[in-house]
């Protein structure tokens, strides 16, 4: 899984909208601890949305299984009866 919380910090140059640097400034936020936290935020967001696209042919048959074959052991357990196995009537 992505862990970013102990990496080490590295320098680096980047080119931002002037009149939002000037504002951000103004109002005396830290612009590289603002930038590290939404960078880190996009790139979770983007690695999850490629696992799921990744894993949707193994979402897509999991799923199919429940319907044909129900959930394993739904026979055997004592809570959410009503839910019946997953299994298509």
């Amino acid at each position: 899984m992505l862990q970013f919380d102990k990496a080490p910090k590295k320098a680096t140059n980047l080119s931002l909208n002037s009149g939002v640097l000037e504002a951000a400034r103004a109002m005396g936020m830290n612009i590289s601890q603002t930038v590290d936290a939404l960078l880190a935020e996009e790139v979770k967001r983007r690695y999850w949305e490629k696992w799921r696209d990744d894993n949707r042919n193994a979402f897509k048959a999991y799923n199919e299984r429940v319907a044909e074959d129900g959930i394993w052991g739904a026979k055997y357990r004592t809570f959410g009866k009503s839910a019946g196995d997953g299994r298509k009537e």
